[in-house]
């Protein structure tokens, strides 16, 4: 049965070529969703880019024939601008104009076209469901596959069903499983930055972090797993240790650590933030900070007589070692030869994820870390993030690994309280 969808304005900034992918039923777009994808186009981030492709791809649509009326798009559906101007609710918002349009729509055609009100907005989809109106989310890349992979296999079962890179334990032996069933025995208690593993899925981290065989590694897992340690001490393990020292040629392919997290709400530049742009981004970096402090301010083994590399930080920022940033800058950027990091990536859309792995250069490894229970923007869930988006598209491609961690390293009272709150 054919349908009609009236789409929000979320479902486009979300997916700029959204319109496209609705098959043969008709997709509406009431004006007020046009006005603000005018007003969200000006300026720079994911947001504005965002606004600025929906609104071309739109426009590519007016130029065949009139909106109002209605142009076919190659899917065999309707593409129409809707102006409605006997609201069923107060005009105060856009998103009640939006589900007033809807409602319009669905007073003013038969039963038999269902229409049906697409939005990321939670409040929208409540308030126009006790209209009587049907209501969804956009479903497109919605995703549950890094439910049913990420685990250390046990036992016998090496063969998943996935090509990507998986960790198989058998006795006390550890193998790294890729394609259909190759297998290599991995050097167990590796320690990366005189940092060491406190579990097995840690071990196995390690070993993917350090992996020339492997160019994107998704490490998801709630906080104090040792996500992001591990991948920046990996990253700095690269770019300091000097071939006199025993580094593989491998590590001496990368020449800086760069970390980069989305700034949440997604896609807000820092510029409301007071003081310089190191000062601006403190709020949203100290977490990264944090961490570089416990990896240069970890001891070598008692009794070795070595004092540790660093004593601050500070001189890994200030020699480019490391480098951070926000991730609204990294569009248009190439980066080749660098230890990528993508802390947080639970909060950015499939779209942002695009756009990073597509920047990357030759010899560049991305390693996106993130917690797939706490997604702090407003418009996405565990289903519908660019985390699970990649890990979805990525699961057969033999240069990546999904590595879901589940046991605290924190601490006893940290895992205590995870468990307990």
């Amino acid at each position: 049965m054919k349908k009609t969808f009236v789409l929000d304005t979320n479902v486009l900034i979300h997916d700029p070529e959204a319109i496209l992918h609705f098959e043969d039923n008709d997709v509406i777009l009431p004006i007020t969703v046009i006005e603000e994808l005018d007003k969200l186009k000006k300026g720079n981030g994911e947001i504005p880019y965002s606004a600025r492709q929906s609104l071309r791809l739109i426009d590519s649509f007016r130029e065949e024939g009139n909106l109002s009326a209605g142009v076919a798009m190659p899917s065999g559906g309707i593409l129409r601008v809707r102006i409605e101007e006997n609201m069923h609710l107060a005009r105060s918002t856009n998103d009640n104009r939006i589900i007033s349009t809807a409602v319009a729509l669905k007073n003013s055609v038969s039963n038999a076209m269902p229409v049906i009100l697409v939005s990321k907005d939670t409040s929208v989809r409540i308030k126009a469901d006790a209209l009587g109106l049907v209501t969804q989310d956009y479903l497109k890349d919605k995703t549950t596959v890094f439910q049913k992979y990420g685990n250390i296999l046990e036992g016998e079962a090496a063969t998943d069903g996935i090509r990507s890179v998986r960790y198989l334990k058998t006795g006390d032996k550890i193998f790294r499983v890729y394609g259909e069933n190759n297998m290599e025995l991995i050097r167990r208690q590796r320690s990366v930055m005189n940092i060491s593993p406190r579990n097995v899925e840690q071990e196995c981290a390690i070993d993917a972090l350090l992996s020339s065989r492997i160019q994107v590694i998704a490490l998801t897992g709630r906080a104090g797993t040792g996500k992001t340690l591990l991948a920046i001490a990996a990253g700095l393990y690269f770019c300091t240790k000097s071939p006199q020292r025993g580094a593989s040629e491998y590590a001496r392919k990368f020449e800086q650590v760069v970390v980069a997290r989305p700034i949440v709400p997604l896609g807000n530049d820092i510029g409301f933030l007071p003081g310089d742009v190191k000062e601006k981004l403190n709020p949203w970096m100290q977490p990264i900070y944090d961490n570089l402090d416990v990896i240069v301010g970890t001891p070598h083994d008692p009794g070795d007589g070595k004092d540790v590399d660093y004593r601050s930080a500070d001189y890994l920022l200030e020699s480019d070692i490391i480098h951070i940033e926000p991730l609204t800058y990294i569009r248009g950027r190439s980066l080749p030869r660098r230890f990528l990091i993508i802390d947080e990536a639970q909060n950015l859309r499939p779209l942002d994820v695009k756009t990073i792995i597509t920047r990357c250069g030759e010899g560049t490894k991305v390693i996106f870390t993130g917690d797939l229970e706490q997604i702090d923007s407003p418009f996405l869930d565990a289903a519908s993030n660019g985390l699970s988006h990649l890990i979805n598209k990525f699961i057969n491609e033999e240069n990546f690994c999904y590595l879901n961690l589940k046991q605290g390293a924190r601490s006893p009272l940290a895992e205590r309280a995870a468990e307990l709150l």
